[in-house]
C-alpha cells in the first residue's frame, strides 16, 4: 500500500491489495480483509475479524470481535454484528465436496442488530432494523423491525429504530418509548410512520 491511508489499521491487520476501505474506518488487531472486499466509511472491525472477497459492507457498520464475514454476505449501512456471531455461505457443507459455486447470498438490511453468538444461515434476508437476540439461529427471512430469539429463531415482538421494544397491538399503532417515533402494525408488517 502506498500513500496516506484515510482509515486506521492496526499493525497486525492483513489487508490484501485491492480491498476498498472507506474514510474513517477502524481496523483492529489481527483482522484479515481479502482483496475483493468493499467496506464503507466509519466502520469498525474488531479483533480477529475476517472479511471475504465477495463481501460488501456499508457505512457505519460495527463488526465486533471474532466475526467472519464470508463471501456473498452484504451488510447495509448501520448494521451491528455482535461478538462471535456467525455467517454461513454454504447450506450443506462437506469437507470432501467443493461447493464454492453454490454459495447462497445473505443480505442484512440497514440498521439490523445481530446479537452475540447468533448464527445467520445463508440464503436469508434480515429486514431493516430487525433485532436478532444473542445465541439465536436464523434459518428463514426476518421482517423489518422484528425481534427474534431462540433456536431456531422465532419472532416475539417488534423493535424501534432506536432499539427499544415496541408495545404494538395487531393492526394498531404505537410510539418508540425513547424517541416518540410512530410505528404501525398492518397485515403482519411493522412500518415506521413518516
Amino acid at each position: 500500500m502506498g500513500g496516506i491511508l484515510n482509515y486506521f489499521a492496526h499493525d497486525t491487520a492483513i489487508i490484501d491489495a485491492g480491498a476498498q476501505i472507506g474514510t474513517d474506518t477502524r481496523i483492529w488487531h489481527w483482522v484479515h480483509i481479502c482483496a475483493g472486499a468493499l467496506i464503507g466509511e466509519r466502520c469498525s472491525l474488531g479483533q480477529n475479524v475476517f472479511v471475504g472477497n465477495k463481501v460488501i459492507i456499508g457505512n457505519n457498520v460495527k463488526v465486533q470481535n471474532n466475526v467472519s464475514v464470508y463471501d456473498n454476505v452484504t451488510l447495509e449501512d448501520d448494521v451491528f454484528c455482535g461478538p462471535s456471531m456467525v455467517f454461513t455461505n454454504v447450506y450443506n457443507p462437506r469437507s470432501a465436496v467443493s461447493r464454492k459455486d453454490e454459495y447462497r447470498n445473505t443480505l442484512v438490511k440497514r440498521g439490523a442488530t445481530l446479537g452475540a453468538n447468533c448464527t445467520i444461515v445463508c440464503g436469508n434476508t434480515i429486514g431493516q432494523y430487525a433485532f436478532i437476540g444473542a445465541g439465536s439461529v436464523v434459518n428463514h427471512d426476518v421482517p423489518d423491525f422484528a425481534l427474534m430469539v431462540g433456536v431456531p429463531a422465532r419472532q416475539i415482538g417488534w423493535m424501534s429504530r432506536y432499539g427499544e421494544r415496541l408495545d404494538l397491538p395487531e393492526d394498531g399503532e404505537t410510539t418508540c418509548p425513547h424517541t416518540g417515533e410512530p410505528y404501525q402494525l398492518k397485515n403482519g408488517q411493522c412500518y415506521l410512520i413518516e
